[in-house]
């Protein structure tokens, strides 16, 4: 059907983490023009002097803000096995947000591949991602996510 290649070298990495990414800081300015382009400027995320936000201890990332970046750090993964090859998000399969990301914190990406699928025009894999925030017991999130790698 495909590039029985390709197919094969994502098979044999099903059950292996991908590995580790950099640490990025989710810094205020992020997460200000997170705000700006979604157009949520709840309290928590903007606003360090709101009632609710000091109970917090300061300003959260969106959740979403952290699930975006996961296209950005899987990137740094992902990117030396797909050959320079098209890839398009497919999808999630399932999210858990688990403990809010404070601005200034640091969060990086451990990926593993779960499972790998031939479709017509490509590659599914379905990924377990953790976002890891630095010195904290709990991720920030966890997901499933999926990726179609084209032929």
């Amino acid at each position: 059907m495909g590039d029985h290649a390709l197919l094969e070298k994502w098979q044999q990495r099903v059950d292996s983490k991908l590995g580790t990414t950099d640490w990025l800081t989710i810094d205020q300015q992020r997460i200000d023009n997170f705000a700006d382009t979604t157009l949520d400027h709840q309290v928590i995320h903007v606003d360090p002097e709101a009632p609710a936000t000091k109970e917090l201890g300061g300003t959260i990332a969106h959740g979403f803000l952290t699930l975006s970046m996961l296209s950005y750090l899987g990137a740094q993964l992902t990117r030396p096995l797909n050959e320079n090859r098209t890839v398009l998000n497919y999808g999630l399969n399932r999210v858990r947000f688990l403990t809010p990301v404070a601005s200034g914190s640091r969060v990086r990406l451990h990926m593993t591949v779960k499972s790998v699928e031939e479709k017509p025009r490509g590659v599914l894999i379905t990924y377990s991602s953790e976002v890891e925030i630095d010195g904290a017991v709990k991720p920030a999130l966890m997901a499933e996510q999926l990726a179609l790698i084209l032929y």
